[in-house]
């Protein structure tokens, strides 16, 4: 069998050089599509710029399909992705929430991937929820959610995820347009990885009371928590408990799975 002509050798190579580019400057707007795809339109970037592996938008969460609800946040969005040969690495940057880079590897194993995330503290604006739709875009809270990580890692394996390290969410003064009490109080939100995950809430002051527990059982949550108020301020509360969960006398049942 005889060599490739010369321009054989030629045409290969403008071929690769062209697959080369399309990889390295692949439009921003092809990972906007291809995260709206997979959450099914409820993540959004928007006024995407830059390439797939370096670029910004607008980070915006809505209701999905057929909903009108939708939030962004109140600065761009950036990103720098760096593939490697044992995995993805991911950092993400945000004026308005984040101190330093937010960080994470997602590498491959078998029947699955595992996902690491950085321990970088963030702040981020409650308003953002509203664009997730019922009941957020009704309560319309208000205020500042502060999530802290330690050692967090997603494993995703047969079709099931397992979840190592804590994470703790604290929602910071919360409001809500159902209620003239401003703030109803300060929550906090505390996953805590194992064998059988658990997410706990609880009230760190206010008087809007919650508190609740919750697993997750064969890859779905369930959770049992309460909503009340206090003496003095059930009357400015009344119409958000009758929102938030199952209303039972004073108090409100939230119960999930």
């Amino acid at each position: 069998m005889g060599l490739p002509a010369p321009w054989g050798w030629g045409a290969s190579g403008l071929l690769l050089g062209a697959l080369l580019s399309v990889l390295l400057f692949a439009p921003a707007r092809w990972l906007a599509g291809a995260v709206r795809q997979a959450s099914g339109g409820q993540v959004l970037l928007l006024d995407a710029r830059g390439t797939v592996w370096s670029g910004s938008a607008r980070f915006t969460l809505t209701g999905g399909a057929g909903s009108v609800a939708s939030a962004s946040l109140p600065s761009r969005l950036g990103w720098r992705i760096q593939p490697g040969l044992s995995g993805l690495g991911v950092q993400l940057e945000a004026g308005c929430c984040l101190v330093q880079p937010w960080r994470f590897w997602l590498a491959p194993i078998w029947s699955g991937a595992t996902l690491h995330v950085s321990d970088s503290p963030s702040d981020w604006p409650a308003e953002i929820l509203m664009g997730l739709g019922t009941p957020f875009n009704t309560i319309a809270p208000q205020g500042q959610l502060a999530l802290t990580t330690r050692g967090l890692t997603l494993t995703w394996a047969g079709g099931r995820v397992q979840v190592a390290g804590q994470a703790q969410l604290d929602a910071q003064d919360i409001s809500s347009r159902l209620s003239t009490l401003r703030p109803m109080g300060s929550y906090r939100f505390t996953l805590a990885g194992g064998a059988t995950p658990e997410l706990q809430m609880a009230t760190l002051r206010g008087s809007l009371l919650l508190s609740g527990r919750g697993q997750w059982v064969g890859g779905k949550l369930r959770f049992v928590g309460e909503a009340s108020s206090a003496p003095e301020h059930q009357a400015a509360l009344s119409n958000l408990l009758n929102i938030i969960g199952r209303r039972d006398g004073a108090r409100s049942v939230i119960k999930l799975g």
